[in-house]
């Protein structure tokens, strides 16, 4: 069960207000939204697979110049800021691959 299975209309209403002030804040440094995600499992080498415990319920991707800016950036996200007092954020970088 996520946060917005018991939330009202309105409150998923003026949550999706609060994402999407988010993003408008953000700019052109959000270059991909994101999703909610669900039904996380893990695959190991032997084709084995499990229910994940990462807990991982969503992503966006923001592009900035390092990780000072996408903190600031984060710092905002509504997940931060009232939604819920256990809600966590990690912030990961991409490594550019060279080929």
């Amino acid at each position: 069960m996520t946060q917005t299975d018991e939330a009202t209309p309105e409150d998923r209403a003026k949550g999706m207000d609060e994402w999407m002030q988010w993003a408008k804040n953000c700019g052109d440094k959000l270059v991909e939204m994101g999703s909610p995600l669900m039904s996380g499992f893990e695959i190991n080498t032997s084709g084995k697979t499990k229910a994940s415990t990462k807990n991982v319920r969503g992503y966006s991707i923001i592009q900035a110049e390092d990780m000072e800016e996408a903190t600031s950036l984060i710092e905002r996200n509504p997940h931060l800021n009232g939604w819920n007092d256990e809600s966590t954020i990690e912030i990961h970088e991409f490594m550019p691959i060279e080929m």
